[in-house]
Formats: C-alpha cells, structure tokens, sequence
C-alpha cells in the first residue's frame, strides 16, 4: 500500500512536469525512430543505438493515424539524418507534435515506474520491508530519475535492464543450474538491445564469476568447468536474442543503406590514427550481406558508432561541452565526479559518508578473514566493483554530456548506503534513535529538495552549486538545458504581449512550430541585438565559454561572442533554462 503511494506520487509528479515540456534534443531522434520501427520494420534512423525503447515508447502512437513522410530526402537519400528526418515528422507533417511526445513519454512513465516496483521487491528481499520502501523513496523522489523517467530516451531503461540483469546474474552464481543460466542470458539480452554501453556487462559478468569461484570454499573442477559451460550459454542466449530482434528491424531496410552506415562509420575522421580501415569496412560490408550475420553486423555497427563518440569524442564539427567557464570536446576526467557531487542531493551524500564509514570499518575487523568476509558479503562488492568499472569507463571517455550517464550506478548506490546506514543505526543501541532521527532528517531533505524544483526536474542542481538557478554556471547540456522550456517560453511571451522575439535555442523543439511569426532566428556571432532576446542556457554559456588549448588547435569555432551580455541582467529566466533579455 505505501509503496504503491509512492510509485502514485512519482507518477503524478511526472505526468505534471512533463506535458508541458517541449521535445528535448534526443527525443526529436528517438521518438519518430521508434515509431518507423513499428509501422516500416526499417531501421534506417538513429542506428546507432539499439532499438527495444523506442520500439516501446512508439507503441501508442499506432492508434494516432500520423503522417509518416516517406517522400522525404532524410528518409529516402540521405545517411544518418535522424534528427533531420524527426524534425520533419513531428513538426512539418501536420501531426501533432505534443500528442505524439505526450503518449511516448506516457510509456517511459510506465517503465519508471515499473523499475521502480522491482527495486522495491529486491531491496525487500534484501533488508526487509522498511528498507525497500526506503530503497523506493531514494527512486521516487530522485530528481535525475523524476526528470529523466520521462524523456524518450535510453537512459533509464538502460538503468533498469542493467539492475535486472544484474540481480539475475547473482543469482545464477549463487545457484548455477541450467534454468538460472537462461533467465540471465534472455536478461542480459535485453539490457543489450536497450543501451550500447550495457555491453560493459559482459566483462563484468566473467570477472564476478572469477571472483565467485576464489571466494568459494569448493573448487570441483568439474563444477567450474560445467559453471564456465553456463556463462557461455548466458552469452550465447543473449547474443541470439540480439540477433532475432535486430533481423525482425531489418525486415524492409535496403543493403544499400546498410553498407552506406558501414562506410560512413567506419570512415570517422576520428579513427584516422588507427591507420587503413579497409579490411574492416571489406569484412563488416560483407557480414552485412550476409542474411545470417546482417543483424549483428548492424548491431557491431552502432556499437562502434557510440565507442567512437564515447572515447575519442566529437571532434572539431562536435558540440563543445561547456564546463566551469571552458569548452571541449576532449572531456574531461574529473566531469562525472564532479556533476555527481552537484546534481545528487547533498543529503545522500551525507547518508553515503555515514555508510563509508561504516563499511570501512566492518572491513578493517574483517580483514584477517577476508575471503569468507568477501563470500559472505559477495552481493554487496559485486555492486561496489560494477559502480567503480562504470564510473571508470565514463570518466576514461571524452562524451561528457550529463548526469544522465551515471542513472545506471544510483540504484546500486541506493542499496549500498541504505546497508551501510542500517549497519550504522543498529551498530549500537546507545544513541540508537538519535541515529534514526538524523536519517529520517536527511531523508526528509532528500524530498523537499528534489519536489521544491517541481515542474524543472532536470535543471537540479544541490546547494553546492547554488541550487538550479546557478546550476548553468557550471554545466549545460542535459544537466539543465536540453530544450524543455521551449512551450514554456511561448505562454511567457504571449502573457506578456510580445509581438516579436530573437530565440536562439537549444533543444528538439522548434520556435517555428510553436510561434508562428512572433519570433526570428539570429546568428549571435553577428555582434550584440536589440530588443527581446531568448537564449538556451546551452547556447549562452558556449557563447561566454573560453576553449581550451586544445579545442583551439583542431577548431577555428568563435569563442566569446556572448560576452557582451554579462553586463545585462535577465529580465526572466523560464525554468531556469532559457534567459530573456531586453535589450535598448
């Protein structure tokens, strides 16, 4: 009963918040993607990354008689233009953009929440009711999770297929029978369909399964080797579950344009330094002509498409990511740790010290017995070893982005500092309830905070950062503009009687579709603007952004040219993302 309460006010929170959100920037490529998966069985658009979301997200949107331009040169001629093509679909069609993105999002919603009713049952199983309901509450009042469970995008269904995943693999090590072996292969096969970097499961898994056979005190080789056996059928049955739904995608896409993606990936400026690629594009053109291999020559493809953006980064023609007052597209190695310090609650951060604490001083008595500490503890490290490999490999990446990168470690988080907080509470019974006290106090922290920013979920940002309205200082992009306020600036400007409106913006909306006439486009590099002035957070921190030395040397970008406006204050700042300016 109470955690379907809380499950009913995360729901409302985001079916409040999010109808009157304008496209962000990955929807307008994801959202018509998925529904020409359904109605076209052709996966032409938005390749790159698998398709079992937006396949789920498009679902109502076979019940809207939508336009589905197929004369379109994106869809037709050109490689690679999703976000062109999505453009075209949601706003120049006559469909209805916002009922298209209203029932796709309604769909995220749905999975949110019934992510969030398995966290729930785990964590129970783990520390009883109490504790999942806790577990829920960290979820629910999430304001990464409240902002992002409602996007079309592959965020957290990537975070959710990875926790399950996760917990069936466990539980196939602590019992390895042929039953176990394939509900964790068909698991992991989702999670793969979901996300690429969901493929950082596989060396995990075998590196668990390594640490799983040490720990244990019986090391038959006949049951290692039949355990080994397992796991390769783990992988076989995900491997083959890619494959069946990668070929159904391929049913009605042309060789063609498969060999043209082939060519283009394979042919990125960035991989240059790998020297002739030849024998790669020979080999992945022919596997694509192959009935059998075709699929998973696709599925190869995308991985690659988003290893390249993830490690080597964007490059000259990139957006550059804006970062305390520099821009790069070289990343850096400190920027997830340091969007993780301001966008996550303070107030967890605390509860994760308390369960530091603890944790390393339950280690340090332990330590004379690890191995059977380790056994007995093995659920608990294999959480800590996946957060430390995942936040290894975004940190060791040049694709800085957002905090939504990191959605998939908070539940493991969640479970971890819950443990180590209880420990902590029931560690002696002296200042017992003093203890209960402080955490129902932090808890309660933990929930103001995150409903205060209600309906700008996504423009988050704790007291460190000055909370969301100072949040733009620091990091952009989808940390806090990703072009969800567009809607929310056309009531503003109809409110106040605006006849005409510079908008420079960011996001997958479009000005156009939403204010007719009442606005005009304008190049800020042209030098300062006169009269009213709607800027993207993103778009004005680039502008005021100084490169770094290295962005310098592979871009003639021009740097500064919105800094002419820090001597202006904004009249209005709509949902802490877009800033207005009248300028005399």
């Amino acid at each position: 009963m109470i955690a379907g309460a809380i499950l009913l006010v995360m729901a409302l929170f985001s079916v409040l918040s999010v109808s009157e959100d304008s496209a962000t920037f990955d929807e307008v490529s994801h959202v018509p993607a998925g529904y020409s998966y359904i109605t076209k069985w052709d996966m032409r658009l938005n390749f790159e990354h698998p398709p079992l979301i937006k396949d789920f997200a498009a679902i109502p949107l076979l019940f809207l008689n939508l336009n589905f331009p197929e004369k379109s040169i994106y869809w037709n001629r050109m490689v690679n233009t999703s976000f062109e093509f999505g453009e075209e679909f949601l706003y120049f069609t006559n469909n209805n953009a916002d009922q298209i993105l209203f029932f796709s999002r309604l769909m995220m919603i749905i999975l949110t929440l019934a992510f969030g009713t398995f966290l729930f049952f785990i964590a129970k199983k783990i520390g009883g009711k109490l504790f999942g309901l806790t577990a829920l509450i960290l979820y629910a009042f999430s304001p990464e999770f409240l902002a992002h469970g409602r996007l079309v995008t592959t965020d957290v269904g990537a975070t959710a297929t990875i926790f399950i995943a996760f917990y069936f693999f466990l539980e196939f090590l602590k019992n390895s029978t042929l039953k176990k072996s394939i509900v964790s292969g068909l698991t992991f096969g989702l999670a793969l369909l979901v996300k690429a970097s969901t493929v950082v499961l596989a060396p995990i898994f075998l590196v668990l399964l390594l640490a799983y056979i040490y720990c244990s005190e019986n090391r038959d080789s006949k049951k290692i080797k039949n355990t080994f056996l397992l796991l390769l059928l783990i992988f076989f049955v995900s491997f083959l579950l890619v494959g069946i739904v990668y070929q159904i995608h391929l049913i009605n896409l042309p060789l063609d344009i498969q060999k043209q993606y082939t060519k283009l990936t394979l042919s990125h400026p960035l991989l240059k330094p790998f020297g002739d690629m030849k024998w790669l594009v020979n080999f992945c053109v022919w596997t694509s002509g192959n009935e059998v291999l075709r699929p998973y020559s696709l599925y190869l493809i995308g991985i690659l498409a988003m290893s390249v953006k993830t490690f080597f980064g964007f490059g000259a023609s990139g957006f550059p990511t804006y970062f305390f007052g520099k821009l790069s597209s070289e990343g850096w190695w400190y920027y997830f740790p340091t969007i993780y310090l301001i966008k996550i609650p303070l107030s967890f951060h605390i509860l994760t010290i308390i369960a530091l604490f603890c944790g390393i001083k339950n280690l340090l008595k332990k330590l004379k017995n690890f191995k059977s500490f380790l056994l007995e503890n093995f659920s608990d490290f294999a959480m800590i070893f996946f957060v430390i490999v995942y936040f290894s490999v975004l940190m060791t990446g040049k694709m800085n982005l957002g905090i939504r990168h990191l959605l998939p470690a908070l539940p493991f988080l969640y479970i971890l500092t819950l443990k180590g907080v209880k420990n902590w509470i029931n560690s002696s019974q002296k200042n017992r309830t003093a203890k209960i006290f402080i955490f129902c106090g932090l808890l309660l922290w933990y929930i103001i905070s995150s409903v205060l920013v209600f309906p700008s979920f996504l423009t988050y940002f704790n007291e460190l950062a000055g909370g969301p309205s100072g949040g733009s200082r620091y990091v952009t992009d989808s940390n806090l503009d990703w072009g969800q306020d567009l809607k929310r600036l056309k009531k503003w400007v109809d409110e106040n009687n605006i006849e005409k409106i510079k908008i420079d913006y960011f996001g997958g909306g479009s000005p156009g579709y939403y204010f007719g006439d009442n606005y005009e486009g304008f190049d800020p590099k042209n030098g300062p603007q006169k009269g009213w002035l709607a800027i993207s957070a993103s778009a004005l921190r680039q502008g005021q952004g100084e490169p770094t030395e290295e962005f310098s040397k592979i871009t003639s970008m021009q740097a500064g040219y919105y800094n002419w406006l820090k001597k202006y204050k904004p009249v209005k700042v709509i949902g802490n993302s877009i800033f207005i300016y009248y300028i005399n």
